[in-house]
Order: structure tokens, then C-alpha cells, then sequence
């Protein structure tokens, strides 16, 4: 055989190819994925983004939460369950508060600055 030519590779050997994630190890990364960027995840979320029944959502996380590695709160205002990976519960609050803070302070400066963009002719009539 040449020098420069590599040997035929078998089919039947596996050990190189990676090995698939079950939809468990899929919901991990992604719940954990989410909390390093100061993100909760919704359960509801799972289902669709993962493609597997309500149900499979809510064994896979039910079994997440028991060993430790996730942990959940309920939205104040729609009661979902809200998942974070373990111990960044209130560091994910203190940035969900910090940006509807934000967007709120956008939004006022945004609405006084046209306010001041309106006129009004003689008669009245904003244009």
C-alpha cells in the first residue's frame, strides 16, 4: 500500500462516532444553556422545542429536579413552572427584574419623546 493512502475503514467500527444525547441529556444542556445566559426555561417550552409529548416534558424534568441538577420556580403572574439550573434561582430574578426595569425606563423615554414630536394646529387637531 502506498504511503501517503490511509487503509480502508470498517462500517462495523462505532467507537470513533459520537454518541447520540438522549431527549433527557437534550433538556439538560438546554435548561443550563439558558440559565449561563440569565434565563429561565418553561416547561411548556420543552415539549415543542424538543418535539416530545407534554407528558415525556414533565418525567424528564420531574426526574432532572430529583437529582439535584435543576431547580424550578412558578411565573408570579401564569403560575408555569419555570426551570434553572441549581443555585441560580435568585440571579435569574435579580436579571429578570433588571430588564423589565429597563424596558420599562425605554419605554417612558420613547413615549415622552413623542409626545414631544406631537403638534397641534389651530384648531386643535394632533398631527
Amino acid at each position: 500500500m502506498p504511503e501517503n493512502k490511509r487503509p480502508f475503514k470498517r462500517f462495523g467500527d462505532r467507537t470513533s462516532r459520537p454518541k447520540t444525547q438522549t431527549d433527557e441529556d437534550k433538556i439538560r444542556d438546554f435548561v443550563l444553556r439558558n440559565s449561563k445566559n440569565g434565563y429561565y426555561t418553561k416547561v411548556s417550552t420543552l415539549s415543542y422545542k424538543f418535539e416530545i409529548p407534554i407528558e415525556k416534558a414533565w418525567e424528564i424534568v420531574g426526574g432532572l429536579l430529583i437529582d439535584g441538577s435543576l431547580e424550578s420556580v412558578h411565573d408570579e403572574f401564569t403560575g408555569e413552572m419555570k426551570l434553572c439550573e441549581a443555585g441560580k434561582t435568585y440571579l435569574i430574578m435579580n436579571l429578570e427584574q433588571q430588564r423589565k426595569k429597563q424596558k420599562s425606563q425605554e419605554f417612558k423615554r420613547n413615549k415622552t419623546k413623542n409626545q414631544k414630536n406631537r403638534h397641534q394646529d389651530k384648531s386643535g387637531k394632533i398631527f
